[in-house]
């Protein structure tokens, strides 16, 4: 499994972006994928993902619930978290990750892509 994020760049508070994560060498539709960011100088936290294959049923951190919105579109092998009204303590690296449907961790992950929020 690769896992390919993009669509990071230098914002303003209040705006919205949208990543990107495009999944390949593996079923993607058996995978359920999640978005996790990490701040400079602390530790990697997650952001949101799919509770499962099966349903479009999502969870997100109380940071950004309201503001971010994760979907997947199975015909591109891709996933995205659409992020509103962003702030400065949004800054960070975003990572896609990908789990296969009733695993425990996150075992794929992509390289990150970098996402500045200024104030």
């Amino acid at each position: 499994v690769q896992l390919q994020a993009s669509g990071g760049g230098l914002v303003r508070t209040g705006d919205s972006l949208t990543l990107s994560c495009t999944f390949s060498r593996g079923t993607f539709t058996r995978y359920v994928m999640a978005w996790f960011r990490q701040a400079p100088g602390k530790e990697r936290e997650f952001v949101a993902q799919f509770v499962n294959r099966f349903s479009g049923t999502t969870v997100y951190d109380e940071s950004v619930k309201g503001r971010f919105t994760i979907s997947r579109d199975d015909a591109k092998n891709t996933v995205y978290p659409q992020m509103s009204s962003l702030k400065p303590e949004d800054t960070a690296v975003y990572y896609c990750a990908a789990r296969m449907n009733g695993a425990i961790s996150f075992d794929y992950w992509g390289q990150g892509t970098l996402v500045t929020v200024s104030s």
